[in-house]
């Protein structure tokens, strides 16, 4: 998994998570049925949230084979052997992470809820969203950087221009002149 189709899913789990606030308080009170469950998996599926862990079993037994080889260069073949075989018996763990991610959602939202959002998810637009919303997400922030360094440089010379009528020629605030100081009082 790229670190890109990370963003991606991290970024529509964020769209999920400012809803869990929200809706979280409203869905702890329920016993949680078999089909409210079920609901929150397909959500779960719908959504990709958990997709970003596939990669923690794989990670954890090459790190462990680095280590082990880099002590005993010598075994590396019993070594890398033993650690798949090792890490193949605990992928089964992989579905008690699922269990908790249902019943995290579960608890946030209601039947309903679950049901809505993975249709949206599963509808063309919530797909588009979960594929292009990390780099609308990159692109807003970079927009609102250049934004903001123009409101920042506006306001210095609007205050700048102000002062001046107000008090006379002082320095500069910093900001639309670097090398002058802030005016003084």
């Amino acid at each position: 998994m790229t670190n890109f189709t990370g963003l991606k899913r991290f970024g529509a789990g964020l769209i999920v998570a400012s809803s869990l606030v929200m809706a979280g308080h409203s869905a702890q009170a329920q016993e949680l049925s078999q089909e409210h469950l079920a609901a929150a998996r397909a959500a779960i599926a719908s959504l990709q949230s958990t997709d970003q862990f596939d990669g923690v079993i794989p990670a954890a037994a090459e790190q462990l084979k680095t280590e082990l080889i880099r002590s005993n260069a010598d075994l590396q073949e019993v070594i890398s052997t033993t650690i798949d075989e090792e890490a193949l018996k605990i992928v089964p763990r992989r579905s008690d992470l699922e269990k908790e991610a249902a019943q995290i959602y579960a608890k946030a939202f209601t039947q309903e809820e679950l049901t809505a959002i993975t249709n949206f998810y599963n509808s063309a637009p919530g797909k588009k969203l979960i594929e292009n919303g990390p780099l609308v997400t990159r692109e807003l922030i970079k927009s609102a950087e250049i934004w903001s360094s123009g409101v920042a440089r506006d306001l210095a010379r609007n205050v700048n221009a102000a002062l001046q009528e107000k008090i006379g020629a002082r320095p500069k605030v910093t900001g639309e002149d670097s090398t002058e100081s802030a005016p003084k009082p």
